[in-house]
């Protein structure tokens, strides 16, 4: 169900969950004060409670009624990248945001996102909690229509059109006096260099561990269809191949495009729409190219791939 913007701020301070734009993925909205909403949003996506939320803001004088101080090098970062596809973990004052939201850490993630409809719209709610929108574990929403085919056509739907970037925001955290990124994202680890004068570290969950933010969770961005990855393809292979339009495959297999394997952004605008689109056309198995470029942005790619295909 499309609404207005006006409509989406009413539901939301009425304390509904409302499915709203960014320019990474969409998001399922809950008001910070609506401690039912947020309980909400667990149990529409099945998402595990010990997985935390992001706490989205409109300006970054909002931070100053969660936290009590911050890094000091997280003021050169939020001038650098916020509005856009940056996270940042940060400790704060744990009377100022729901247990349940924050799956009880001491700290809880932050973003200002740049997608001009939810900047209005927090300027209209206030602060806003949201993982991605859609069922805990399948590909994230980059279209209202994603939405859709997980929740039905009776979720509300705040319609910002395509999402822009197409994979989530890069979560960093700081630990002891370095950044270091806890899951990849739409900025790639070497944009931060210039700001830090070093490139961070990528941290990668361990199994089992409880997570620090969204995306940690060994299996993660999943079509129903089983992924095998390949770096070899022969000429008696069958099948869908998830690849890429420039590249030749054997001719007894049908692709499934990502894009033209020179272009990483348009790979990442396409990436959760082509893994779901294996499932709208009944695709039980396909073969998944995972002859990629190193660095970049390809290395966030890599990872999505990667935990889609786990079993």
């Amino acid at each position: 169900m499309r609404i207005s913007l006006e409509t989406a701020a009413d539901l939301l301070r009425s304390g509904q969950v409302v499915a709203v734009p960014t320019e990474t993925v969409y998001g399922l909205a809950a008001s910070l004060e609506h401690p039912e909403a947020i309980r909400a949003i667990f149990s529409l996506k099945g998402r595990p409670t010990q997985n935390p939320l992001i706490v989205h803001l409109s300006d970054i004088s909002q931070l100053g009624q969660f936290v009590e101080t911050v890094p000091d090098s997280f003021q050169p970062l939020a001038s650098a990248f916020w509005p856009g596809p940056v996270t940042f973990v940060l400790p704060i004052l744990q009377t100022t945001i729901p247990a349940e939201a924050r799956a009880g850490l001491p700290t809880a993630a932050f973003r200002i996102p740049s997608h001009p409809l939810i900047l209005d719209l927090i300027q209209r709610t206030g602060p806003l909690l949201m993982p991605s929108a859609n069922l805990s574990g399948r590909p994230s929403a980059t279209l209202p229509e994603h939405i859709e085919a997980d929740f039905g056509l009776s979720m509300p739907i705040l319609d910002g059109g395509p999402a822009q970037k197409g994979v989530e925001s890069t979560v960093l955290r700081e630990h002891q006096g370095l950044w270091e990124i806890i899951r990849l994202g739409a900025v790639a680890p070497e944009s931060f260099e210039q700001v830090l004068g070093y490139i961070p570290a990528v941290i990668n969950a361990t199994k089992g561990e409880k997570p620090v933010c969204p995306g940690q969770l060994f299996r993660h961005y999943a079509p129903s269809a089983r992924l095998m990855p390949t770096t070899s393809f022969h000429a008696d292979m069958r099948g869908a191949v998830v690849g890429f339009s420039d590249r030749q495959y054997p001719q007894g297999c049908s692709l499934i495009s990502l894009g033209p394997s020179d272009a990483p952004e348009k790979v990442a605008e396409n990436l959760y729409d082509t893994l779901r689109r294996l499932d709208r056309e009944g695709i039980e198995d396909a073969w998944l190219d995972m002859r990629l470029p190193g660095g970049g942005l390809w290395q966030t790619i890599a990872e999505r791939l990667f935990k889609a295909a786990q079993i």
